[in-house]
């Protein structure tokens, strides 16, 4: 029997301790709503590096190559907090009036 405090992967965990339980992996699956498939990769993560590998280790980095310039972030933002009322197209023309190049859909996604 298998044990982890981790919220992440109790429900992996939870899948290989119901199938030993039952005896019966097919089951377990059915009742887990997983795949045989998904059982199998668990079981051998856990039979080659323990309960650790369980925990997803893929997760995404930002790419903080597309992320707006911090100085033209914080006038879009000040500018938002002076002017609340004003849209998306309206801030981004007068920040252009000021010097400030940054696209309506930059705007937005400040």
């Amino acid at each position: 029997m298998l044990h982890s405090n981790e919220r992440i992967i109790k429900h992996k965990i939870g899948l290989l301790n119901l199938a030993e339980e039952l005896g019966n992996v097919s089951k377990a699956c059915q009742l887990m709503g997983l795949s045989r498939d998904t059982f199998y990769r668990y079981k051998s993560a856990v039979e080659s590096g323990g309960v650790d590998t369980l925990i997803d280790k893929n997760r995404r980095k930002p790419n903080l190559k597309n992320r707006t310039d911090p100085v033209i972030e914080s006038s879009v933002l000040s500018y938002a907090i002076e002017q609340p009322a004003h849209g998306q197209v309206r801030v981004s023309n007068e920040l252009r009036k000021c010097g400030v190049f940054i696209s309506p859909s930059g705007v937005r996604s400040v």
